[in-house]
Protein backbone atom coordinates (compact mmCIF):
# COMPACT_ATOMS: atom_id res chain seq x y z
CA UNK A 1 0.00 0.00 0.00
CA UNK A 2 1.25 3.65 -0.79
CA UNK A 3 0.68 6.59 1.90
CA UNK A 4 -0.16 9.73 0.91
CA UNK A 5 1.33 12.29 3.63
CA UNK A 6 2.13 16.21 3.54
CA UNK A 7 5.65 16.98 4.77
CA UNK A 8 7.69 19.14 2.98
CA UNK A 9 7.38 23.12 2.24
CA UNK A 10 8.39 24.64 -1.33
CA UNK A 11 8.65 28.57 -0.55
CA UNK A 12 9.41 31.09 -3.43
CA UNK A 13 11.43 33.78 -2.52
CA UNK A 14 10.59 37.15 -4.46
CA UNK A 15 11.62 40.25 -3.90
CA UNK A 16 10.55 43.34 -6.17
CA UNK A 17 12.38 46.18 -6.94
CA UNK A 18 11.08 48.74 -8.99
CA UNK A 19 8.67 46.57 -10.79
CA UNK A 20 11.05 43.82 -11.34
CA UNK A 21 10.65 40.87 -10.03
CA UNK A 22 13.81 39.15 -9.09
CA UNK A 23 13.68 35.04 -7.97
CA UNK A 24 15.74 33.59 -5.41
CA UNK A 25 17.58 30.67 -6.80
CA UNK A 26 19.90 28.33 -4.28
CA UNK A 27 22.62 25.65 -5.53
CA UNK A 28 22.41 22.91 -3.18
CA UNK A 29 25.98 21.43 -1.53
CA UNK A 30 27.33 18.66 -1.36
CA UNK A 31 27.57 16.32 0.31
CA UNK A 32 23.74 15.60 0.76
CA UNK A 33 20.87 14.98 -2.02
CA UNK A 34 21.38 16.22 -5.82
CA UNK A 35 24.59 18.08 -5.20
CA UNK A 36 24.66 20.57 -7.81
CA UNK A 37 21.05 21.09 -8.58
CA UNK A 38 19.26 24.63 -8.15
CA UNK A 39 15.98 24.67 -6.28
CA UNK A 40 13.55 26.88 -4.36
CA UNK A 41 14.01 26.77 -0.70
CA UNK A 42 12.51 23.38 0.37
CA UNK A 43 12.45 21.60 3.55
CA UNK A 44 10.16 19.39 5.80
CA UNK A 45 7.56 20.09 8.35
CA UNK A 46 8.35 19.22 11.98
CA UNK A 47 5.71 17.20 13.94
CA UNK A 48 3.49 19.85 15.78
CA UNK A 49 4.31 22.41 12.94
CA UNK A 50 1.67 23.84 10.37
CA UNK A 51 3.05 24.30 6.81
CA UNK A 52 2.96 28.25 6.89
CA UNK A 53 5.34 27.84 10.14
CA UNK A 54 7.35 25.48 7.95
CA UNK A 55 7.50 27.97 5.41
CA UNK A 56 8.45 30.49 7.97
CA UNK A 57 11.11 28.43 9.68
CA UNK A 58 12.75 26.81 6.44
CA UNK A 59 12.98 30.54 4.79
CA UNK A 60 14.75 31.42 8.04
CA UNK A 61 17.38 28.90 8.23
CA UNK A 62 17.88 28.15 4.50
CA UNK A 63 18.27 32.33 3.52
CA UNK A 64 17.89 34.06 6.87
CA UNK A 65 15.07 36.13 5.48
CA UNK A 66 12.29 36.73 6.46
CA UNK A 67 8.50 36.99 4.69
CA UNK A 68 7.15 40.28 4.77
CA UNK A 69 4.14 38.58 3.37
CA UNK A 70 3.65 35.00 2.62
CA UNK A 71 0.85 33.51 0.21
CA UNK A 72 0.37 29.77 -0.27
CA UNK A 73 -0.16 28.93 -3.91
CA UNK A 74 -0.56 25.45 -4.60
CA UNK A 75 0.34 21.38 -3.45
CA UNK A 76 2.55 19.33 -5.50
CA UNK A 77 2.46 16.00 -5.28
CA UNK A 78 5.60 13.66 -5.89
CA UNK A 79 6.84 9.75 -4.84
CA UNK A 80 9.53 8.64 -2.51
CA UNK A 81 10.16 5.50 -3.91
CA UNK A 82 12.74 4.66 -1.23
CA UNK A 83 9.60 4.88 1.07
CA UNK A 84 6.85 3.79 -0.99
CA UNK A 85 5.17 6.75 -0.35
CA UNK A 86 3.36 10.14 -2.04
CA UNK A 87 4.91 13.34 -0.29
CA UNK A 88 2.66 16.27 -0.97
CA UNK A 89 4.59 19.63 -0.90
CA UNK A 90 2.61 22.90 -0.05
CA UNK A 91 3.83 25.34 -2.15
CA UNK A 92 4.22 29.10 -1.25
CA UNK A 93 5.26 32.36 -2.23
CA UNK A 94 7.41 34.57 0.04
CA UNK A 95 7.61 38.16 -0.53
CA UNK A 96 10.59 39.47 1.31
CA UNK A 97 12.27 43.46 1.61
CA UNK A 98 15.79 42.63 1.50
CA UNK A 99 18.28 40.54 -0.62
CA UNK A 100 20.80 40.36 1.56
CA UNK A 101 20.79 36.15 2.28
CA UNK A 102 23.19 34.46 4.58
CA UNK A 103 22.87 30.32 3.33
CA UNK A 104 22.32 27.65 5.54
CA UNK A 105 24.15 24.90 5.29
CA UNK A 106 22.38 22.84 2.62
CA UNK A 107 23.57 25.45 -0.16
CA UNK A 108 26.75 26.49 -1.49
CA UNK A 109 25.66 29.57 -3.62
CA UNK A 110 22.32 31.71 -4.77
CA UNK A 111 21.40 33.72 -7.15
CA UNK A 112 18.69 36.53 -8.00
CA UNK A 113 17.09 35.90 -11.18
CA UNK A 114 14.25 37.39 -13.45
CA UNK A 115 11.39 34.66 -13.17
CA UNK A 116 11.92 33.55 -16.80
CA UNK A 117 15.65 32.59 -15.90
CA UNK A 118 14.82 31.17 -12.55
CA UNK A 119 12.40 28.94 -14.25
CA UNK A 120 14.92 27.97 -16.71
CA UNK A 121 17.67 27.28 -13.59
CA UNK A 122 15.16 25.16 -11.52
CA UNK A 123 16.13 21.71 -12.02
CA UNK A 124 12.64 20.35 -10.70
CA UNK A 125 10.08 20.58 -13.61
CA UNK A 126 7.43 21.57 -11.27
CA UNK A 127 9.64 24.22 -9.52
CA UNK A 128 9.03 26.24 -13.13
CA UNK A 129 5.44 25.31 -13.21
CA UNK A 130 5.00 26.84 -9.54
CA UNK A 131 6.39 29.56 -10.49
CA UNK A 132 4.41 30.08 -13.55
CA UNK A 133 1.34 30.13 -10.75
CA UNK A 134 2.65 32.56 -8.45
CA UNK A 135 3.03 34.72 -11.98
CA UNK A 136 -0.47 34.15 -13.00
CA UNK A 137 -1.57 34.96 -9.32
CA UNK A 138 0.01 37.60 -8.84
CA UNK A 139 0.72 39.41 -11.94
CA UNK A 140 1.45 43.19 -10.17
CA UNK A 141 3.47 41.84 -7.15
CA UNK A 142 1.78 40.50 -3.80
CA UNK A 143 -1.61 42.51 -3.94
CA UNK A 144 -3.13 40.59 -6.81
CA UNK A 145 -7.12 39.93 -6.74
CA UNK A 146 -6.93 36.54 -4.80
CA UNK A 147 -4.33 38.34 -2.28
CA UNK A 148 -7.39 37.94 0.56
CA UNK A 149 -7.54 34.45 -0.02
CA UNK A 150 -3.92 33.03 -0.12
CA UNK A 151 -2.41 35.47 2.27
CA UNK A 152 -1.22 33.48 5.54
CA UNK A 153 -1.04 35.72 8.58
Amino acid sequence: MTDLRVGVVDVYVIRIVKGRWRVLTLRRGGPGRSPGSWETVHGRIEPGETPPQAARRELREETGLEAARLFSVTVHPFYLHRTGEVQMAVVFAAFVDRDDVALGAEHDTHEWLSPANAAKRFTWPREAEALAHIRKLFPKGEGGVVADVLEME
